[in-house]
């Protein structure tokens, strides 16, 4: 499938953004001045299609809804785009903590000393087994003085690094690098979901005491913990909004767009005393008359979201104990993403994980209109946040990247797919 190409070309300093989700596939293009200013020139967004918790299902459904939302914004902004940053979510998402050290002879840190300790971190990870997305120093140490955030143009005899390692099955990379050649885009890099929701919600007083970003797309809630100002553990459930819709859809026998009609309008995790006293009409599968409706207590809806929220907020309670993360994530919660808006998650996140909780809507932009600047896109918008405050580590990164890493597989994937279709 292809793409208008009568558009003029995008100009220096353009750079696009795909967030490809299990309920909406959305793409940002935007201008990036040399003071890192950004302006948003273009917006695009499409219902899903062959998509599943992060999974391609139907290459031929998928690579429409992404063609669909980067014309649209192609057509807003003007210009073409041919290459994207693409988001990464889904349960193959792996959080490696990994510290690794180098011998200086007590010369000077340099950039290249920093790239050295960064690769070394890199060669721990078996390569054919997992991809790396981020490579995240957390701390540096010099001699055994810890808590150090830059070592250049210090001296030592000994550098050592504490580095977040946030890695990607290299199949769901491939196939999604795969789809989005097909659309005749390159992927220049990706970026994992919670880390750019993060980047776009979170203060930042938050990343330095102590915080947990959870993002509830449609079908993953993904969730990132930060201290110290930095990114420390990454992790995400194949579990989000949509498993709320199926349910309400088979356990009330209506169809998944009254369902999510339902969950919208009258949903809640929190159930009241007046709930058996409101009455709600639920469309009876198959049935088109809306006359046909049947009444239901509002009790009944609340008792189908109420189990699968506390099974979500469960699992990540459970994996932040099990990981041990929790020692450092300190007492808040930031909750984003488009399920987070559901009436009661907060309060319930805040009972069954022990923390304070607040909804996270991510900052606006120059140019972003009001209908895509709530939480179901902060994911979109903390990926341009990424682009202009990325780490100098991971600048630093990128040379790699391009001298044969990651890009360089994604490149040889887009050149055959435009030789051949």
């Amino acid at each position: 499938m292809k793409r208008s190409k009568h558009l003029r070309k995008s100009p220096v300093g353009s750079v696009a953004v795909l967030d490809i989700g299990t309920s909406k596939i959305s793409c940002f293009i935007a201008h990036v001045d040399s003071a890192g200013n950004t302006k948003i020139v273009g917006i695009g967004h499409q219902l899903s299609k062959g998509i599943r918790s992060g999974i391609i299902t139907d290459f031929a459904e998928a690579e429409a809804s992404i063609v669909s939302a980067v014309h649209a914004a192609e057509q807003m902004a003007g210009e073409t785009v041919e290459n994207v940053k693409v988001s990464l979510s889904g349960g193959n998402l792996v959080s490696r903590n990994v510290t690794v050290e180098m011998t200086m002879l007590g010369e000077e840190v340099t950039d290249r000393d920093i790239m050295d300790i960064i690769e070394q971190g890199r060669a721990s990870i078996v390569h054919n087994e997992s991809d790396i997305i981020h490579c995240i120093p957390v701390s540096y140490y010099l001699d055994g003085a810890r808590g150090i955030s830059d070592p250049r143009k210090m001296f030592g005899k000994k550098l050592g690094a504490d580095l977040h390692i946030i890695t990607g099955l290299p199949s769901i990379t491939r196939n999604l690098a795969h789809c989005v050649a097909r659309c005749h885009l390159n992927v220049e890099e990706y970026i994992a979901s919670p880390y750019a929701s993060a980047l776009s919600c979170l203060e930042d007083d938050e990343k330095h005491l102590g915080v947990t970003l959870i993002d509830m797309g449609g079908g993953v809630t993904s969730f990132a913990v930060f201290a110290g100002g930095k990114n420390v553990y990454t992790d995400a459930i194949p579990v989000g909004g949509m498993h709320v819709t199926s349910d309400i859809a088979r356990g009330l026998s209506t169809s998944l767009s009254h369902a999510e009609r339902l969950k919208t309008l009258h949903g809640s995790a929190i159930a009241t005393a007046s709930d058996d006293h409101v009455m709600i009409d639920v469309p009876p599968l198959g049935e088109e008359d809306p006359e046909e409706s049947n009444g239901m207590p509002r009790s009944m809806l609340v008792g189908v979201i109420r189990p699968r929220l506390e099974e979500i907020f469960e699992m990540i309670r459970s994996k932040l104990e099990i990981s041990g993360a929790n020692m450092y994530a300190g007492k808040r919660v930031v909750l984003t993403g488009g399920a987070s808006q559901l009436l009661g998650a907060r309060e319930m996140a805040s009972n069954l994980l022990g923390k304070q909780v607040r909804l996270g809507r991510p900052r606006a932009l120059p140019g972003l209109a009001e209908a895509v600047s709530g939480p179901a896109f902060a994911t979109s918008l903390g990926m341009l946040e990424y682009i202009t405050k990325k780490p100098m580590e991971e600048q630093m990164f990128d040379a790699y990247r391009h001298r044969g890493g990651l890009t360089a597989g994604f490149e040889k994937v887009v050149n055959w797919f435009k030789e051949n279709f």
